[in-house]
């Protein structure tokens, strides 16, 4: 396992277990999966993603470019895909899951078993509205009103200033991401989505069946767009049963 790239959170699972490696939001870090780890802990061995720019990797410059990001996960990823595995990717990161996934498979490797994708829309041609947003007040602002846990950090300036950095190249590498066309994934897919997400439409969620010609599963949960926060042990069954689903890597 790359100490660079992935966390390991919680309890060791039984030897044997499904990986399953956990991409987090835009301006997030590895430790926004603590719950779910420890949730799955007694079933899957759960990785957590490192973005560069974040905690431990503060230092490190962060990505500007979702193609970018997408192609060092892929490369982190490959040693990890010569057993069965799963990607579970939130808002950002279900991008990022989606993309390296993709590289994955054009390069010859093993796709996961099965790719769960959380608050986020089906990729367009156009970046998403949403994601478009310019100067650091802005920025503040849209997360801000997206909720979750993690808002108490806009109160205090000195921790402002240290996720800024990670903030603003998210967003500027949503904010220039599209789809540029190519085949459906093999891979099965679900898609979760809050039922009062305010930047995510249940449709928007479900475009995602175009992506794959796999199972898809679509999963509405109560909650905005970090539903996550509160439905961590409805997230954990949904995983477990769509693993249980899940056919042949790809």
């Amino acid at each position: 396992m790359d100490s660079t790239w992935f966390r390991r959170f919680g309890t060791a699972a039984p030897e044997g277990s499904m990986r399953l490696v956990c991409f987090p939001h835009a301006g997030g870090a590895a430790s926004a999966f603590v719950p779910l780890s420890r949730a799955l802990g007694d079933r899957l061995d759960v990785l957590a993603v490192q973005y560069p720019g974040r905690q431990d990797r503060r230092r490190e410059q962060p990505f500007t470019s979702v193609t970018a990001h997408a192609d060092a996960l892929a490369e982190a990823l490959e040693p990890l895909t010569g057993e069965p595995y799963a990607l579970f990717g939130h808002s950002m990161g279900a991008v990022l899951a989606y993309e390296t996934t993709r590289r994955l498979t054009a390069a010859g490797r093993p796709g996961p078993n099965r790719l769960f994708l959380s608050g986020r829309g089906a990729p367009s041609p156009h970046p998403s509205v949403h994601d478009r947003l310019a100067g650091d007040a802005e920025i503040v602002a849209a997360v801000r009103g997206l909720g979750g846990t993690g808002n108490a950090v806009f109160d205090d300036p000195e921790l402002l200033e240290m996720v800024l950095p990670a903030l603003r190249a998210d967003y500027g590498a949503l904010g220039s991401y599209h789809w540029n066309g190519g085949a459906p994934l093999a891979s099965p897919v679900t898609v979760v989505v809050g039922d009062a997400d305010p930047v995510v439409t249940v449709q928007e969620a479900a475009g995602w069946r175009d992506h794959t010609t796999g199972d898809f599963a679509l999963e509405i949960l109560p909650g905005g767009h970090f539903y996550l926060d509160e439905r961590t042990t409805d997230v954990a069954g949904i995983i477990t049963t769509g693993l249980l689903a899940a056919g042949p890597a790809a």
